[in-house]
C-alpha cells in the first residue's frame, strides 16, 4: 500500500521542528529513523497531514555521557549508541543486539522506539530497568517524566501532541551493582515473547519485564532468595498478560517466572 498524502517538512533546526508540531499538533508526526513510522504510514494506520523530519537538526544527534549519566538526543540512531566507546551502561549493551535486526538498527533511532512504545520493544524496557527519564520538549516548554510514568498502555504515552522526544538519558553503570538480560524470542531478532531486565546491588533487585502486558512493568525485590522465589512468583501472576498467536498468558508468566529467576541470580553475581 502507499501511504495518504501528506507535507513533508525537513527542519534545518529544532525551532522550526517545534513550531510546525506547535501549529499541528495531533496532525503532525516526527519522523527519525522510520523504522515504525513508515510501515504505519503504508499500512494507513497513521493518516498525519504533516511529516516532521528531524534528522538534521545537529543539537539532536549528540550522545553525551557524564560519570553518573548517558544522554541520547532525539536523532541517535541505535548503531550509532551500539558502537559509541564512552557507552558503560553493560545492561544497555546486552539489549541493543536484540532489537530488531542490523538493517534496522542502522536506521532506527533510540527515542524513536521509545516514543512508539511497543509493549515488547527491548530500549523501553532498559529505560524502566534503570530508571531511566525521557526528556520532553515543545515550543513553550520543557519537562522531564520518569520512564516508569511515561509509559501507560499499549503504544500510549504521556506525551501530549504539542511534544517530542527530544531526548532520554540513562545512569551509567555504578560501583556494587549488577545487572542481566535475557530474551524469548521465535528468532533473533524478532519481537520478544518474553523479555526480562535485572539491576541488581547489595540489598535490593530491580526486575523489568517486557513482552506480557501492554508496557513494560517493574518490581523492586528483595536481595535473598528465600523471599525472592515468592515475590517473584506473585509478580508474575500479577501480570495483565495476554494471549496472541505467539504464545498464551500463561506460558508468559511462566517464562517470567523462570527467565526473572535466572537474570536475578546472574545480576547478582555481576555485581563490581
Amino acid at each position: 500500500m502507499k501511504p495518504a498524502p501528506f507535507d513533508y517538512l525537513r527542519a534545518g533546526t529544532a525551532a522550526e521542528a517545534l513550531e510546525t508540531l506547535h501549529q499541528c499538533g495531533g496532525d503532525a508526526r516526527i519522523l527519525a529513523g522510520g523504522q515504525s513510522l513508515l510501515p504505519m504510514l503504508n499500512m494507513r494506520l497513521a493518516r498525519p497531514g504533516v511529516v516532521i523530519d528531524i534528522m538534521h537538526v545537529p543539537e539532536w544527534q549528540r550522545i553525551e555521557t557524564t560519570e553518573t549519566t548517558l544522554r541520547i538526543g532525539a536523532g541517535v540512531r541505535q548503531i550509532a549508541l551500539e558502537r559509541h566507546p564512552g557507552l558503560r551502561q553493560p545492561l544497555l549493551t546486552a539489549a541493543l543486539d536484540w532489537v530488531g535486526h542490523a538493517q534496522t538498527r542502522s536506521r532506527g533511532t533510540v527515542c524513536g522506539s521509545v516514543a512508539h512504545a511497543d509493549p515488547s520493544a527491548e530500549l523501553p524496557l532498559v529505560l524502566v530497568a534503570l530508571k531511566g527519564t525521557i526528556h520532553l520538549r515543545s515550543r513553550r516548554r520543557r519537562r522531564d517524566v520518569a520512564a516508569a510514568d511515561f509509559f501507560t498502555g499499549m503504544m500510549a504515552t504521556t506525551r501530549t501532541d504539542e511534544e517530542m522526544i527530544e531526548a532520554v538519558s540513562i545512569p551509567t553503570a555504578r560501583p556494587g551493582t549488577g545487572t542481566a538480560f535475557r530474551e524469548m524470542a521465535r528468532r533473533h531478532g524478532d519481537f520478544a515473547i518474553v523479555a526480562c531486565a535485572a539491576v541488581a546491588d547489595a540489598t535490593t533487585v530491580r526486575l523489568a519485564v517486557a513482552g506480557v502486558a501492554d508496557r513494560p512493568t517493574a518490581i523492586d525485590l528483595p536481595a535473598d532468595p528465600a523471599t525472592r522465589d515468592d515475590a517473584l512468583d506473585t509478580f508474575a501472576w500479577s501480570l495483565d498478560a495476554r494471549d496472541d498467536l505467539h504464545a498464551t498468558a500463561r506460558y508468559r508468566r511462566e517464562l517470567v517466572r523462570q527467565i526473572g529467576r535466572s537474570v536475578m541470580q546472574e545480576a547478582m553475581q555481576c555485581r563490581a
